[in-house]
């Protein structure tokens, strides 16, 4: 089968996909709405899979060059004659694609595609209805999701939701026996660690304020930060207006490969996201063994479970998350046994091999429609 997977740039959901398409099979064709303008992903493009270079492809989207997109990947369509179109995000690639008139598409949710940028105006309301009216099948990574796709008018019948998940091999326990395998710790240490964006809509300043109280009553707490982003000048400013700047580790961007290693080093993974569906970072840190505190929003609630495989905090209360840092630090001794938790879910629901094989079902679907 011949898979056009429309995306907006490479990143490793992209990866992980595409993979997936060439694992299976089938012949991958990858069409992106955007130049990588920031690179996510450091492994190269998946071998097999080809690269369409189209007239649409720009640094970056541009509504009023909306005509010329659907006219350059029905371009793109006629040359290579696809059996079905995978596309995402709804309000972008996923509507380019169902303007063509092609079929059938799968539809995949992404990011925050439904559940805030559905609902930022009329307009991004009548293109995510119509999307998704007019796609054969739906496939997005949570129930929250999904159910919100659903009350757009998708129907429940041609939905398909599975984690997007995450290779169990990579994403491992820490082998304690390998040379820098381990950490020392102390009584008083106690790492803590976050990877998620330093965007309004993850929470990460919300984290930097609860380390500030914490930190004041815990000298052993340490915190440990990956990425970047817009609130990045004012995450610093609560750091050192609290006295804690120099307890902080900045790790950057960091390649995939690099990154178990990062969770590998710390006690606790903390996620302060405001909305989420089932989250990548969530579950490899689970994969890890990593005892996971997040925020109580429902996508994170489908993976953790109150004092079993880890902790949730209201969101956004940071007096809240502060003291359950410190709860969690002075019951450290627990910690082996959520971690092992953690790692049993993980198996259970987060174990990419298995998860695409769905994806793979749905694709054998549309071929017996068309």
């Amino acid at each position: 089968m011949k898979i056009l997977y429309f995306s907006k740039e490479y990143s490793p959901h992209d990866h992980r996909f595409l993979s997936a398409i060439r694992n299976g099979g089938h012949a991958a064709f990858h069409v992106r709405l955007e130049a990588n303008l920031r690179q996510t992903e450091d492994r190269p493009v998946p071998e097999g899979v080809q690269i369409v270079h189209w007239a649409g492809g720009r640094a970056k989207f541009r509504w009023q060059d909306l005509p010329k997109y659907v006219l350059s990947l029905q371009r793109v369509i006629k040359q290579i004659k696809p059996d079905l179109i995978h596309a995402g995000p709804i309000q972008t690639c996923a509507f380019i694609a169902v303007l063509t008139g092609f079929r059938p598409i799968l539809t995949m949710s992404w990011g925050f595609d439904l559940m805030q940028d559905a609902d930022r105006n009329r307009w991004y309301k009548q293109i995510t209805q119509y999307v998704l009216r007019n796609s054969t099948f739906f496939t997005s990574d949570s129930r929250v999701t999904r159910d919100k796709a659903i009350a757009y008018g998708m129907n429940l019948k041609r939905t398909v939701t599975f984690p997007w998940g995450v290779d169990l091999q990579r994403f491992a326990p820490k082998d304690l026996s390998s040379p820098g395998g381990g950490r020392l710790i102390t009584d008083n240490s106690f790492t803590i660690f976050c990877n998620r964006s330093w965007e309004p809509l993850y929470g990460v300043d919300v984290l930097a304020r609860a380390f500030v109280k914490a930190a004041q009553s815990r000298p052993g707490l340490s915190l440990m930060l990956l990425g970047g982003g817009s609130q990045g000048a004012r995450i610093r400013q609560i750091l050192m207006s609290g006295g804690v700047l120099d307890r902080v580790t900045f790790g950057g961007q960091v390649s995939q490969t690099e990154l178990p290693r990062w969770y590998h080093r710390a006690e606790v993974y903390i996620s302060p996201s405001h909305v989420d569906g089932s989250s990548v970072s969530l579950m490899e840190a689970l994969a890890c063994s990593l005892p996971c505190l997040v925020s109580d929003i429902p996508g994170n609630k489908e993976w953790v479970t109150e004092g079993e495989n880890g902790w949730l905090f209201p969101d956004g209360d940071t007096d809240a998350l502060a003291a359950k840092i410190m709860q969690v630090m002075d019951r450290r001794s627990m910690l082996p046994k959520i971690g092992r938790a953690a790692r049993a879910v993980a198996e259970e629901r987060a174990d990419w091999k298995k998860n695409s094989a769905k994806l793979m079902q749905v694709y054998g679907q549309a071929l017996q429609e068309k």
